[in-house]
C-alpha cells in the first residue's frame, strides 16, 4: 500500500490549490481524478461561459460610443466565438493541467477514488484495475457538484442542457427556453441570445431574478435584458416536458396552464454535492451530501481530525474562487498553522458577468438586518461620474454601501454596470479589513475614472 502525506480527492480548481499549496509546503501529496484535472470551472462553467458572453457584452459597449463607424451593425460570428471558447478550454484536453501537477511535485492517480475507512482510500482505475492508498495527515474531499435535474414530469426523458452542454455547445439554437434565473441561467440566456438565439425564454420560479443579490441589481438586470429581446418570466414554474423526438422540438409547460416550444431546455437550477459514491458511509458520514465542515475546513463528526472537505464539496459557498480560498486554508492548517476561514461567511465577492454587470461584496442590505446588523445604506448613480461620460452614452448603472453604523465599516457593497467587476476588489479589501470609512475617505481615485463613484458614496452617506 503506498503512503501519502496527504491525498486529495477531485482534482478541480480546489484540489489543486489544495494539493499544490500542501506539497509546497513539503508534504508528499497524492490527487485521485477520474475526469479532465481542472474541473467543471475551466472546462464546463467559468472559463468557456465568460468567452460566450464576451461578444455581447463588448457589442453592447461598443455601441454606447459615439465615432464608432457603423456600431449599430457590429456583428457577432458564433462559430468565431466558439473556436475561441474551444481555445481557451485546451479543447478539453487537460495535459497542461497534468503538466502543472507534476511541476508541483503532486502524484496523479487516474480513477475514482472512494473512501474505506480511517485514512483509506481505494482506487478504482479507468482500466478496471484498483490500488489503495494510505493518509498519513489528511484526506482532503474536493469532488464539487453536478447540476442538479429536478423531478418535474418529462424532464430527465426530454435530454436536457444543463452548463455542460450549453457551455460546450457546437451550433446555436435558435429557440431557447432557460429554467433558472440564477447566474447560470442570466449569463448562458444573454449570452445565446447575442450569438443568435431569437428566441430566447428565461424562467424563474422566484418572483426576481438572482435574487441572491440586491433587489434593485435584479430589477435593473430584468429591465436590459427584456430590452434586449430576452422573454423574462419570473413567479413562474415549469411543471411538465415534452419531447416526442428526441434533437426535435421541446415544449415546456408551465403552471398557468401556457407552453412554450423551444428547440433547447437549459435547466440552470443550482448544484447537488458529488459524495454519493466516495465512501463517506465508511467514516459515519452520510453519503450524497454536502459534507459539515467546521472554519477549518475539517469533517464534523469524524474523530481525529483527518479528514477535510473543501470548495462545493461541503456546501459553504458554491463559487470557484472560495473553494480555493478554502482550498490554501485548509493546506495551511494540515500544515499545521492556526488559520480558520471568515471570508466565505460574510465578505465573499461575486460577479454576475452579465452586461450589465452585477458585483457584490459583503451583506446586502436585508442580510445585515436578518443578522440583527445596524445598517444604514446610501446608493449613487453611476452616471454622476465623469468616467461614465468618457465611457461611453446612455450608459447606466449604480452602486450602493451598506454600511455597519456601529462600527462605521463597510458590511456590504454593490456594483452594477458596464465592466464594474474589476472594481470589486477595492470594496472586497475595505469589507474584509473592516476598513473604517474615515481612513476610505482618504483613498483618493484616478480622475476620470469610474472608481470616483467611491468619493460620491462616501459623500452621501456624509464623510
Amino acid at each position: 500500500m503506498d503512503s501519502y502525506d496527504v491525498i486529495v480527492l477531485g482534482g478541480g480548481s480546489t484540489g489543486e490549490v489544495v494539493a499544490g499549496r500542501a506539497a509546497a509546503g513539503g508534504l508528499k501529496v497524492a490527487i485521485v481524478e477520474f475526469g479532465a484535472v481542472g474541473g467543471e470551472c475551466s472546462y464546463y462553467a467559468c472559463m468557456p461561459s465568460k468567452v460566450l458572453l464576451r461578444p455581447g457584452s463588448e457589442r453592447a459597449l461598443a455601441q454606447a460610443v459615439p465615432g464608432l463607424s457603423r456600431r449599430e451593425q457590429l456583428g457577432i460570428d458564433a462559430a468565431e466565438t466558439f473556436r475561441r471558447r474551444d481555445e481557451v478550454t485546451h479543447r478539453l484536453d487537460d495535459q497542461g493541467q497534468v503538466q502543472w501537477l507534476r511541476d508541483a511535485n503532486v502524484e496523479l492517480f487516474r480513477g475514482e477514488g472512494r473512501l474505506r475507512g480511517e485514512k483509506l482510500v481505494a482506487i478504482r482505475a479507468r482500466d478496471g484495475s484498483t490500488r489503495e492508498l494510505q493518509a498519513k495527515r489528511a484526506v482532503v474531499i474536493a469532488t464539487g457538484t453536478d447540476p442538479a435535474i429536478p423531478d418535474i414530469p418529462g424532464l430527465r426523458a426530454a435530454r436536457p442542457w444543463t452548463n455542460r452542454d450549453a457551455t460546450q455547445a457546437r451550433t446555436v439554437p435558435k429557440r431557447l427556453f432557460v429554467l433558472g434565473g440564477g447566474a447560470v441561467g442570466c449569463e448562458l440566456a444573454q449570452a445565446f441570445h447575442a450569438l443568435g438565439s431569437k428566441d430566447v425564454h428565461l424562467v424563474e420560479r422566484s418572483t426576481r431574478l438572482v435574487p441572491r443579490f440586491e433587489e434593485h441589481a435584479s430589477a435593473l438586470l430584468t429591465e436590459c435584458l427584456t430590452r434586449e429581446g430576452i422573454h423574462v418570466l419570473t413567479a413562474t414554474e415549469m411543471v411538465g416536458v415534452e419531447r416526442p423526438k428526441l434533437g426535435g422540438p421541446v415544449t415546456a409547460k408551465l403552471g398557468d396552464g401556457k407552453s412554450i416550444e423551444a428547440d433547447e431546455l437549459l435547466v440552470a437550477l443550482g448544484r447537488s454535492p458529488r459524495t454519493r459514491d466516495i465512501g463517506l458511509e465508511s467514516v459515519g458520514l452520510p453519503a450524497g451530501r454536502y459534507v459539515d465542515v467546521d472554519d477549518q475546513l475539517r469533517a464534523k463528526g469524524v474523530p481525529g481530525d483527518w479528514l477535510y472537505a473543501c470548495g462545493d464539496a461541503n456546501g459553504r459557498n458554491l463559487l470557484t474562487h472560495m473553494g480555493k480560498y478554502q482550498g490554501r486554508i485548509a493546506a495551511d492548517v494540515i500544515l499545521g498553522k492556526d488559520i480558520a476561514a471568515r471570508a466565505d461567511d460574510y465578505a465573499t465577492p461575486q460577479v454576475l458577468f452579465t452586461h450589465p454587470q452585477i458585483a457584490s461584496v459583503g451583506l446586502t442590505e436585508a442580510q445585515a438586518h436578518k443578522r440583527n446588523m445596524r445598517v444604514r445604506s446610501v446608493t449613487v448613480a453611476l452616471e454622476s461620474v465623469g468616467g461614465t461620460a468618457v465611457t461611453g452614452v446612455g450608459l447606466t448603472g449604480w452602486a450602493k454601501l451598506v454600511v455597519n453604523t456601529d462600527e462605521q465599516t463597510i458590511a456590504g457593497a454593490t456594483f452594477v454596470g458596464m465592466n464594474v467587476g474589476e472594481s470589486l476588489h477595492a470594496a472586497t479589501i475595505a469589507v474584509t479589513a473592516r476598513v473604517p470609512l474615515q481612513m476610505l475617505w482618504h483613498a483618493v481615485p484616478s480622475y476620470p475614472t469610474v472608481t470616483e463613484i467611491w468619493v460620491r458614496l462616501l459623500g452621501a452617506y456624509g464623510v
